[in-house]
């Protein structure tokens, strides 16, 4: 990413790309659930409307729908949930987030969780740490439990937004980065998207044998990309 300027990285790391359906398939959400997230919504209660703000702020109302950032705030909302945090807490603690990092995306690497009831971050300007909803209390790094390590980083802006996000971990062969395939899950290493190689699959009737000869790839990352979609089929 060295060839690229801060400025070309943050057009490609916000520029939307996906749709509703695309976004809520890869992050595993449903589709009513990323509009909510994203787009915020309204309900009437006690004869009053009500209107509930987004969980991300500032995405792109129009179509297509999210940004490779927006994702990344996606699954970052999502994973604080498995962890048991609700979702008011995930709000307000995002909410101060923004105003220490100055940034409206929290897919960074200064995230944090410490057990399941403190989000914690780390301070872009001296590198301590704080846990956030405490007014800035202070809070020990070994103590510390990383975010995410499904992500890499980029390290040309002053952000260090995420960059490349793997969906199954590191070693798990799929990668979705914003430069390769207009952000299209693809084979590690290859640039294939696993689509691709899905929709040839079946076309040769799930006979994995052409499919290897087609794209020059094992039998190992067709199953690896056929699988993939099945999941995100699911």
């Amino acid at each position: 990413m060295t060839d690229f300027s801060k400025r070309d990285i943050l057009e490609i790391l916000t520029t939307p790309t996906y749709s509703l359906i695309t976004s809520a398939r890869l992050v595993n959400m449903k589709k009513w659930t990323v509009r909510r997230y994203l787009r915020g919504y309204e309900y009437d209660y006690d004869q009053k409307r009500i209107k509930q703000p987004p969980v991300i702020k500032g995405s792109n109302i129009q179509e297509p729908y999210a940004s490779f950032l927006d994702l990344i705030d996606l699954i970052f909302v999502r994973e604080l949930l498995k962890r048991g945090f609700f979702l008011p807490t995930i709000r307000k603690a995002l909410d101060e987030a923004r105003q220490w990092l100055g940034t409206k995306h929290f897919g960074r690497s200064e995230f944090f969780t410490c057990g399941a009831s403190e989000i914690a971050l780390r301070l872009p300007k001296d590198g301590s740490m704080i846990t956030l909803l405490t007014g800035g209390q202070s809070i020990f790094p070994q103590v510390i439990e990383q975010f995410s390590d499904k992500l890499d980083f980029e390290d040309i802006t002053q952000y260090g937004f995420a960059k490349r996000w793997y969906p199954r971990g590191m070693d798990g062969m799929i990668v979705i980065d914003p430069e390769i395939a207009f952000g299209r899950p693809i084979i590690n290493g290859t640039g294939i998207p696993t689509s691709n190689i899905y929709d040839l699959y079946l076309g040769e009737e799930k006979n994995i044998q052409p499919v290897c000869n087609w794209f020059n790839i094992s039998i190992f990352q067709v199953q690896t990309a056929v699988q993939f979609e099945h999941s995100l089929c699911a």
